[in-house]
């Protein structure tokens, strides 16, 4: 299915499902290592987030190696996967299509979910203000928040402060995106997706992304492009497994394996 799609259309894809840390970085560049930067490179990608410091090598990866980039998002490309399509030359949406809140996401604890790092500020906070007008509360609040330590808050703090920086380098790492262009969609963003969100999962669809000014291309759910990903990707959904393949590679990664 991916042969056809590359035949049909022209291009290089490969495809990530997968939360966006460290690790990606090299299953990623497993993908595209060899792929001719003169020609257009498609990528599939579905995420529910993870580190925006990694999305910006990875969309840095994926633009040193093709003439230009396209992020299709048919199902979710929330947080780190909408900082990622920042740097992309197109987005390919349907009306399924959704990408969310730039707000950082951290690993929990438990090492496996993830938390968004405003709604932790936000809930120490509350609890600062709780315990300080009924100092009795503190015992409750203390029980709550017994996996979380001051430098996680910190972290969260700091994650939160980095969310314009990140935006901005996404942006920038499309070569033919002028100044201009940067500045205006940064400054759309910041507001729409960094500022104004109360909930990380908050829906950002097809019309918001055109709103905000990123690079969309609208998909026609009857046309033969979007039937061929949407067959593609329910595969993968089925498969419910993180997932990394193309042309010369396939990864499927189950509790840790390969």
């Amino acid at each position: 299915m991916i042969r056809a799609y590359e035949q049909e259309f022209g291009c290089r894809l490969v495809v990530m499902c997968d939360t966006i840390f460290a690790p990606s970085v090299t299953y990623f560049e497993d993908l595209i290592w060899n792929a001719d930067p003169d020609q257009d490179l498609h990528l599939m990608l579905d995420t529910p987030g993870g580190d925006g410091e990694t999305a910006v090598r990875l969309v840095r990866a994926a633009q040193s190696r093709c003439k230009e980039l396209t992020v299709i998002v048919p199902n979710q490309a929330k947080s780190a996967g909408t900082i990622l399509l920042l740097g992309a030359h197109h987005v390919l949406m349907g009306p399924t299509s959704d990408l969310g809140p730039v707000d950082p996401q951290l690993p929990q604890p438990n090492g496996r979910d993830l938390f968004a790092a405003k709604d932790l500020i936000a809930a120490v906070e509350a609890a600062e203000t709780a315990i300080a007008s009924t100092p009795d509360s503190y015992p409750l609040y203390a029980s709550l928040f017994a996996e979380f330590s001051a430098v996680m808050v910190q972290q969260a703090r700091s994650a939160m402060a980095r969310t314009g920086d990140l935006v901005r380098e996404a942006l920038v790492s499309n070569p033919d995106r002028s100044n201009d262009e940067v500045v205006r969609i940064a400054q759309a963003l910041q507001e729409q997706l960094v500022d104004l969100p109360r909930d990380h999962g908050a829906v950002f669809g097809v019309d918001d992304a055109e709103k905000a000014g990123l690079p969309v291309v609208r998909a026609n759910p009857a046309g033969i492009q979007w039937r061929l990903i949407w067959r593609l990707w329910t595969k993968y959904f089925v498969l419910a497994s993180p997932v990394y393949e193309g042309r010369s590679a396939s990864q499927v990664l189950r509790e840790g394996r390969v």
